[in-house]
C-alpha cells in the first residue's frame, strides 16, 4: 500500500482503543484504525486483548475503587497524553 501521510501509528491506536471499542469513533477515524489493524499484528492483539478483558470485567463500578486508587489512575492516565 502507498505511504498516502494518512496512516495511523501504533501510539494513535491505543489513543483511540476506547472510542473504536465503544463504536463511537469518527467513520474516518475507524478506517484508518481498521486498516492498520490489517497490518499490524501488535495492535490486533492489543485490540483482541482489550476485548477480552471488557467480556470477562464487564463493568466495574465507580464504588469499587478506592477514591486514592482512582485519583491515582486518573493522574496517570492524565501523565501519559503529557510529551
Amino acid at each position: 500500500m502507498p505511504d498516502t501521510g494518512d496512516e495511523m501509528t501504533c501510539r494513535e491506536l491505543v489513543g483511540l482503543i476506547t472510542d473504536y471499542v465503544e463504536g463511537t469513533l469518527p467513520a474516518a477515524d475507524r478506517r484508518r484504525f481498521d486498516e492498520h489493524l490489517e497490518t499490524c499484528e501488535y495492535c490486533a492483539n492489543y485490540v483482541e486483548q482489550m476485548r477480552t478483558t471488557i467480556m470477562a470485567l464487564g463493568e466495574l463500578p465507580e464504588e469499587s475503587i478506592s477514591p486514592r486508587v482512582r485519583d491515582e489512575l486518573l493522574d496517570a492516565f492524565r501523565g501519559w497524553k503529557s510529551p
